[in-house]
């Protein structure tokens, strides 16, 4: 069977991912956040599915409630595909009380707001796949009881706590980028509530776990056993996870050769680190969600005249920023490649 998973980017959405990991592995895994993130998302999976017409597919949504138009238009879409011969099962695992519009129209919209959505999921699985359970140990469970606790905000339950240092945990794991790496970015996230279950069945487990974070994140990023900050440490992990991609985020501006990022935050280390590492590259650029530029080079070029170019922007030869007036939202990465190469041509 061929599994496609999309769920939220909070907490209780990556709950859902590591339960299904437990019988889906090789699965495909996405998350998204509401409005564009969802529409888009699930774009992805429906075109992604026409490549299986002769397996089973499986495309279960978790902790996302759909209004009533997107799940028109994704009921409309799957019975599209099965009339076109495609085998598909479509489950929505959800626990948003604005999602009982879809829950009362459409059978695959399963809805409880009794539960959080990894506690739905837990269940669906136990419920479902007789493999399921003997998977799960007993600090897996409780990872899950912990998760419930904190996302329906059960501050008398005994994991309460521990659920609150789970919540920080996830949020505050941002040193892989989502946008730019969503595949290692879940790997990273679904690795420190492994992590983290350790902890829960010790006296004051939620203490040592929030002790724990910072060590544990460096553990996860050192690529070597050379002791150092997490900066340079989350740094040299970026420049490791570019150097894979770099031949796809490569961009050109006259002679000048570039590397194009989207929506990466302080890019000061990374786009230096890269840059010196990797001396055919004349310059570095981030765009941010809401059209912001940061440029970083070498000395082969003065990005703050690339910047007063593309958008009046400015700054220093080798550092400089700007802001596109006429940005509109994006969230895949291709759109803002397109968008910047088609300014650079018309500033050549």
């Amino acid at each position: 069977m061929i599994f496609f998973h999309i769920s939220h980017t909070d907490l209780d959405g990556y709950g859902c991912q590591l339960i299904a990991k437990k019988i889906f592995p090789d699965g495909f895994y996405f998350n998204a956040n509401y409005g564009i993130e969802v529409k888009t998302t699930i774009d992805v999976v429906l075109q992604k599915v026409t490549s299986y017409k002769n397996d089973d597919i499986f495309i279960l949504i978790s902790d996302l409630n759909l209004t009533l138009d997107e799940s028109k238009a994704l009921n409309r879409n799957i019975n599209n595909l099965i009339k076109n011969g495609y085998n598909i099962k479509l489950q929505l695992l959800d626990h948003h009380a604005t999602g009982k519009p879809s829950s009362l129209k459409y059978d695959w919209y399963f809805l409880d707001t009794t539960r959080s959505a990894t506690k739905i999921v837990f269940d669906y699985f136990s419920e479902n796949y007789l493999e399921f359970l003997p998977l799960c140990d007993t600090k897996f469970k409780t990872l899950i009881e912990a998760i419930d606790d904190v996302d329906i905000w059960c501050e008398n339950d005994p994991y309460f706590e521990f659920g609150k240092v789970l919540l920080r945990l996830i949020s505050h794991a941002n040193e892989i980028n989502a946008t730019m790496f969503p595949k290692e970015n879940r790997a990273y996230r679904l690795a420190l509530l492994k992590k983290a279950t350790q902890y829960i069945e010790e006296d004051k487990g939620h203490i040592l776990l929030d002790d724990q974070i910072h060590f544990i994140k460096k553990e996860y990023l050192n690529l070597t056993s050379y002791a150092d900050t997490i900066d340079n440490l989350t740094a040299k992990y970026l420049v490791y996870l570019l150097e894979h991609k770099k031949e796809n985020l490569t961009i050109y501006y006259k002679q000048y050769k570039g590397l194009l990022t989207f929506s990466l935050s302080n890019i000061s280390i990374p786009a230096n680190t890269f840059l010196k590492a990797h001396s055919d590259y004349d310059f570095f650029i981030n765009i941010g969600r809401r059209g912001t530029v940061g440029l970083r080079a070498n000395g082969n070029i003065d990005v703050s005249l690339l910047a007063s170019k593309l958008a009046n922007g400015g700054g220093h030869p080798n550092a400089s920023g700007a802001s596109f007036k006429n940005w509109k939202e994006k969230v895949r990465y291709d759109d803002v490649k397109q968008f910047l190469e088609e300014k650079l041509k018309d500033i050549s």
